[in-house]
């Protein structure tokens, strides 16, 4: 058992906000030159999206690997051996090809884009990503170095560990320089848990880099500039000149930027205001250089790195936005993600792991400034300053805390809500990355939220649960619970089943939605949101909607799709074409359980292995009842690259044939039934996860996926 620094959940916390923020900030320039940033936006000192007409928070592939890759430690156990070959697997398990995660720039042009390729073509990790296979060039570009920062999370104070796990991520895709710089600044960050010294940071990281390679060299050379220089910007101009981008090939070389990266610790490491200013203001790959720089920043102070400058975290809210093959992540927040991170490495380092907060509920508002991702609806004629939405504490309780002064337009109730699902604003971008996303909470689940009213209200208030949900028009449309009203000092709840008419409107936001007491003149006073949970399965049926003309729309992108072909526009509601090999469409969470999975008038229409699923966790670990090419129906196991039946029998199926299939998962019993035949098996994997259709080199139809508690 290894020790964990006190404030190490903090600390995450920190760095995962870092981090967010510098790929956020440098998003809407990314790939300008200095002289393009001087010219366009002057100086970068706080966000500049909306003077570029774009969202803030955006689809990243600087924050999906990140959050997504650190997860083979989940996939394949938290362990110190991890290799490049169990990472590899993490990719094919989680990236969407030409769709999620990564860049896809082409074969040959973007790393990622290449390495995936070579993953999917039989070449394991280290070989994926070597120079013999993909050659120097496209190897030594940056992409290793930007997804390392879980790998350095998980290891607090242990360099080494972070360096290992970074080297066996980094060579799944990268060699050479690029797996140099990517052990650095692992390295950097883990000891950032015990020094803030810009400059013993760069010794432990030197300590894992050969002494002749490109990096170490540069790096000595950044520092000796930084202390002839004393100004940046005269640093910057020598960085360009020996290290620029004219004296390396490919599309984004690593030398560059991480130089930049280093300069900018050395003149701002001891500020983090100072450092986003800097490392944005160079220029280049401003996202994945100012995410790493933020990230390592944050881990050096702690929170307090945000404080006694721009408000870095009010606009963010905690939001983060990681398309993936695991539906159920991708609309997600700083605090879930650093919890994750930590109970990692807790065991890597052999301790217990975190107890879930108030009883696991989704929403806690347990870490320090968290609103984790809950924003105020404001009145366009009201003040900006009628509505105030922070973290806190209510009488010992971690909180949010909402304030509301003497809102006297009270036509329209406050709203206080948070994501579930895509914001429309996301799909409006151009942009290079796809998004891969299903809704956190669905019809039938219980939703309760715990409150409490200021003890200095002076109006007596009337509060909700609030649900939006995309139409069949694509129109958001809100549906609210029972109310309740609410007196100064009083405490309560609001529980509500999430009603049936939401069946295949993908819900987009949740939260309250406040109002003054009947025969009050305005809206004045306090509610604090202990907490926000759902609970249960799904009960609910997903078909097409009724309006054919919008199932391209959101009912569609509530799916998770790898498979070539998608037709929800004739004959049954899903028509699903597979060219080569296995593709899988689902849709749901984790936090699904136990649960009865039925597929009404399944067809093979064409093909080989086709069936439904259930606990989906990414594109190859799930439970599926599949028919078999070779005439059997088999209860299946996808674990990586292997399939293994669990259980099977003969059973002439026919194609063109209408069958009913029902799955059932109740802890370590898997249940299988189409028609008269049953199966069952028992493993204990895979816990809870989505459900979907898997097709083989061919097609399937069906008219229905429905969903509901095993009681049921």
């Amino acid at each position: 058992m290894s020790s964990i620094p006190d404030d190490y959940l903090h600390r995450i916390y920190a760095g995962v906000l870092g981090k967010l923020v510098g790929v956020y900030l440098g998003r809407p320039f990314e790939n300008w030159t200095y002289q393009e940033i001087q010219d366009k936006l002057g100086d970068i000192r706080y966000y500049v999206h909306d003077k570029l007409d774009l969202p803030l928070v955006v689809i990243d592939d600087d924050v999906s690997g990140t959050f997504t890759f650190v997860r083979a430690l989940e996939e394949h156990g938290a362990s110190a051996d991890l290799s490049p070959e169990d990472v590899g697997k993490t990719w094919l398990n989680n990236v969407v090809e030409r769709r999620s995660v990564f860049w896809w720039g082409g074969n040959g042009i973007s790393t990622e884009h290449t390495a995936f390729l070579n993953l999917k073509n039989g070449f394991t990790a280290p070989a994926s990503g070597a120079f013999t296979t993909n050659g120097r060039t496209l190897a030594e570009q940056i992409g290793a170095q930007i997804f390392i920062d879980g790998w350095a999370m998980v290891a607090p104070g242990n360099p080494a560990l972070a360096a290992r796990l970074a080297e066996a991520a980094a060579r799944v895709s990268h060699d050479g320089e690029a797996v140099h710089a990517a052990k650095l600044w692992a390295a950097m960050e883990a000891e950032a848990f015990l020094s803030s010294d810009v400059n013993h940071l760069l010794n432990a990281g030197l300590a894992f880099v050969p002494a002749e390679s490109i990096i170490a060299r540069m790096i000595a050379d950044v520092r000796r500039w930084v202390q002839e220089d004393g100004d940046w910007r005269q640093t910057r101009q020598r960085v360009e000149d020996n290290y620029g981008y004219d004296k390396y090939l490919g599309i984004c070389h690593v030398i560059p930027n991480h130089a930049i990266m280093i300069m900018t610790l050395l003149y701002a490491g001891h500020d983090f205001h100072e450092a986003m200013h800097v490392i944005n203001t160079c220029g280049w790959d401003t996202d994945c250089n100012a995410g790493n720089v933020a990230c390592l920043v944050a881990l050096m102070h702690g929170l307090a790195a945000f404080q006694g400058g721009p408000d870095w975290l009010g606009p963010l809210a905690d939001r983060a936005i990681i398309s993936s093959a695991d539906g159920g992540y991708s609309i997600n927040n700083a605090a879930r993600i650093a919890y994750d991170i930590a109970n990692l490495g807790y065991r890597l380092s052999g301790n217990p792991t975190l107890q879930p907060p108030k009883d696991g509920a989704q929403f806690h508002f347990s870490l320090p400034g968290s609103v984790q991702g809950f924003q105020a609806t404001m009145h366009p004629q009201s003040p900006l300053d009628v509505v105030r939405i922070s973290q806190g504490q209510d009488s010992g309780v971690d909180s949010l805390c909402i304030h509301i002064k003497n809102l006297t337009d009270t036509s329209s109730p406050v709203e206080v809500m948070t994501a579930t699902f895509t914001p429309l604003d996301i799909l409006q971008v151009d942009r290079n990355y796809d998004i891969m996303a299903s809704p956190l909470v669905y019809p039938g689940q219980r939703v309760k939220a715990e409150l409490r009213a200021g003890d200095s209200n002076t109006t007596v208030l009337t509060v909700c649960l609030r649900i939006k949900a995309y139409d069949e028009n694509d129109i958001l449309t809100t549906v609210d619970s029972q109310p309740i009203n609410i007196k100064s000092g009083q405490q309560n709840s609001l529980q509500w089943t999430i009603p049936d008419s939401l069946q295949n409107w993908p819900i987009q936001q949740i939260g309250i939605a406040i109002s003054p007491a009947k025969g009050s003149p305005n809206l004045d006073g306090a509610i604090f949101l202990h907490s926000m949970r759902w609970n249960g399965v799904p009960r609910m049926t997903l078909k097409r909607p009724a309006n054919k003309s919008r199932c391209q729309s959101f009912w569609s992108r509530a799916w998770v799709s790898s498979v070539d072909k998608v037709h929800t526009d004739m004959g049954p509601s899903f028509f699903i074409a597979q060219d080569r090999g296995e593709g899988l469409l689902s849709q749901g969470a984790r936090d699904w359980a136990d649960y009865t999975v039925m597929v009404s008038n399944f067809v093979v229409n064409f093909g080989g292995s086709m069936g439904v699923a259930a606990r989906v966790q990414g594109l190859n670990r799930y439970y599926g009842l599949m028919l078999t090419k070779d005439k059997r129906v088999a209860l299946v196991k996808a674990a990586d690259n292997e399939r293994i039946e669990l259980m099977s029998m003969p059973f002439v199926w026919e194609e063109n044939r209408k069958y009913q299939l029902r799955l059932r998962v109740q802890g370590s019993k898997i249940e299988g039934q189409v028609g008269q035949v049953g199966l069952v098996a028992l493993d204990e994997d895979y816990v809870g996860g989505a459900v979907g259709f898997v097709v083989t080199d061919g097609s399937l139809s069906a008219d229905s996926i429905a969903v509901c508690p095993v009681e049921s």
